[in-house]
């Protein structure tokens, strides 16, 4: 796509959570995460790409001693369905005995987180909690839960807030969701 049509892409989306909504979700979010590992000096593990937006903006409102480091496994690439999961790059610090925060984008299917979380309890973590931004309400049954989810996202294409649209848009403050999808 050209410049022009990611714009019009956006144009005719429809939002779905406003800037403010977001906000107030990560605020929510970042409390519960406080209250469950305030005493743990947790390994933070970011999704990558997907989800360097929410982690970014949730690190600074934990105000403990944590690690930080990221994975990049993926079902998905220009596709708007999911594939096969693809292991990019796996995380430098060891998890062995660690308390860890998994942060991610968005839960849709399930498939790659819970991939994800049973490797690294297989590598030795003593435990794998998982925060996403937002879990998709697809009707589907999902392989695992999230242990802190900032807002729920119908079952659409959506994208904003660390989530994309062929590449695009992951740095928009809102979530929106493709017309027609």
């Amino acid at each position: 796509m050209q410049p022009d049509d990611y714009r019009t892409l956006l144009a005719e989306a429809d939002l779905i959570h406003s800037e403010a909504v977001v906000q107030a979700a990560l605020e929510d979010v970042a409390g519960r995460i406080r209250e469950r590992l305030a005493d743990k000096h947790p390994l933070v593990l970011c999704v990558m790409t997907g989800g360097v937006i929410f982690c970014g903006q949730l690190l600074p409102k934990l105000p403990f001693p944590i690690d930080f480091d990221y994975l990049h496994a993926t079902r998905y690439g220009p596709e708007t369905q999911g594939g096969k999961i693809s292991w990019r790059m796996a995380p430098w610090t060891s998890v062995k005995g660690r308390s860890v925060l998994v942060v991610d984008d968005i839960l849709d299917e399930g498939v790659t987180l819970a991939a994800v979380k049973e490797s690294l309890l297989r590598l030795g973590a003593s435990e794998v909690l998982l925060a996403v931004f937002a879990d998709k309400l697809n009707g589907k049954q999902k392989p695992i839960a999230a242990d802190f989810v900032g807002l729920t996202v119908p079952d659409r294409f959506v994208f904003g807030y660390g989530m994309d649209v062929d590449g695009a848009w992951r740095n928009l403050p809102a979530i929106y969701a493709m017309k027609g999808k």
